[in-house]
């Protein structure tokens, strides 16, 4: 934001002027109040701080690489490119401007319709990459429709990606020659650039994502950010997104301005034409993984922008038995963790074994991790989502009563694993002599049942006989 100098009127004149305007509308003529104009006072002083907090200086250069090549024919007559990284730097001014490095490339950013620094505002120099090439258009000369522009340009693009993959923003940079193109493929006919060659150029082209990177869950639904901007009005441009996975490439749209032909969906038309190319996913499945790609072409130039979607799905994580588990002491029991329903297929499944509750607390045992521990395979769901279970044998004696079991489940789409406990009761296995013992006295009282069983049903026909009703 450009701000001109703020200059805070001195408090006597304002008082002055103030009190002389209450007293011409004032019928009363009373003069002005201190306690009013102390308030006037506390009015300006604010307005004076956020007038400083908006004239925030704006980014005034950014160094770059230039890559640079230089195409040649080998020895079988087919084209190579050779690489060159270079020094350069992206300054931001005015025609004639000395360059803030001499010793560099200066693309020197003159004003447009298109603003750069717009894009980048509020991040700071060292959290972005800056990268600087010549833009081939094949051989196609088109006059740029802009009011003043000569009739042949060199081209340069220009990628700045922030280093935490906030955004990725393509721009291109015109630079006016009067030198005609040589009617071939312009790269084999490229001028070189000295060392420190300054170059006067305007952004005539902006595509930017605010998503390059995206990771959702399933069934959610997500919008893949895409916006562009030319310097002029009513440009002949097309849209388009296409789907890459595995090698095969699918378009899921396509405008174009100048017909008006719209193929697929997604892409909302009156958002189209302010500049907003995003691309509306339907609710995610697992086919919807892979690479989508916005592409925006204004004859003759061409951008696309790679947005990858992952799809990361978390476990379920249960265990087979409750928050307690009753058991003798002898008894065996298979305890099971599951984990089910995740995407990708990496997980790992830890069981610990804690120390016996006591009310010890410090100093106490840490959990030391169960190594008898048995893994299945891995299975796939309808939904392409996998589910893995590790399980162990328990075998417990008396002095396993009262500790805790942990299972530990880790994956790439959780922060902090997921953790499932039970704690462990062991009880002494009853006599075999106390059993019998039971069982004998079972047996006699069933015995006994069954010899009074006739005796009482007779008794109770009896006593029906001797009714007198």
């Amino acid at each position: 934001m450009h701000c001109g100098p703020i200059t805070l009127v001195p408090w006597a004149n304002t008082a002055k002027e103030a009190s002389n305007t209450s007293v011409r509308c004032s019928s009363s003529k009373e003069k002005l109040r201190p306690k009013s104009m102390g308030l006037i006072l506390k009015i300006l002083i604010y307005l004076h701080l956020f007038a400083a907090v908006q004239c925030v200086p704006q980014m005034s250069w950014l160094p770059c690489q230039f890559i640079d090549e230089h195409v040649f024919r080998n020895i079988e007559g087919h084209t190579e490119t050779d690489l060159i990284h270079r020094e350069a730097m992206l300054q931001f001014g005015q025609k004639g401007d000395a360059p803030v490095n001499p010793n560099a490339i200066t693309f020197l950013v003159t004003g447009s319709k298109l603003d750069l620094r717009r894009y980048i505002d509020g991040v700071e120099v060292e959290q972005l990459e800056c990268e600087l090439r010549r833009y081939s258009t094949q051989g196609i000369h088109v006059r740029w429709p802009v009011k003043g522009a000569e009739e042949y340009n060199r081209w340069f693009s220009c990628t700045l990606k922030h280093t935490s993959g906030l955004f990725t923003i393509i721009s291109f940079l015109r630079h006016p020659t009067d030198q005609p193109p040589s009617g071939q493929q312009d790269y084999h006919s490229w001028p070189a650039i000295a060392d420190r060659e300054i170059f006067t150029t305007t952004v005539v082209m902006v595509l930017q994502t605010q998503t390059p990177s995206v990771i959702v869950g399933l069934s959610t639904e997500q919008k893949l950010h895409c916006h562009f901007a030319v310097d002029h009005k009513t440009p002949n441009i097309t849209v388009e997104w296409h789907f890459q996975h595995r090698g095969e490439r699918a378009k899921l749209f396509s405008h174009t301005s100048r017909t008006g032909q719209v193929q697929g969906s997604g892409v909302g038309l009156k958002a189209l034409a302010g500049g907003d190319a995003s691309y509306k996913l339907p609710l995610t499945k697992m086919s919807s993984e892979g690479m989508y790609i916005c592409s925006v072409s204004v004859m003759p130039l061409f951008a696309s922008l790679d947005i990858s979607l992952h799809i990361e799905e978390a476990p379920i994580v249960t265990l087979n038995v409750g928050p307690t588990l009753l058991m003798q002491e002898g008894q065996e029991q298979k305890v099971i963790c599951e984990a089910e329903k995740y995407y990708p297929l990496d997980v790992e499944i830890v069981w610990y074994q804690g120390p016996a509750v006591s009310g010890q607390r410090v100093g106490a045992p840490l959990p030391k991790v169960l190594q008898n521990i048995l893994l299945s395979s891995h299975r796939h769901n309808q939904d392409k989502t996998y589910s893995l279970s590790a399980f162990f044998y328990l075998q417990p004696t008396l002095s396993d009563s009262g500790r805790q079991y942990t299972c530990s489940v880790s994956h790439k789409s959780l922060r902090v694993p997921i953790r499932k406990s039970f704690i462990l009761t062991v009880e002494e296995p009853s006599s075999w002599i106390f059993t019998l013992t039971v069982v004998f006295v079972l047996v006699i009282l069933l015995v006994i049942l069954c010899m009074m069983l006739p005796q009482l049903l007779s008794a109770g026909k009896r006593s029906v006989q001797k009714k007198p009703y």
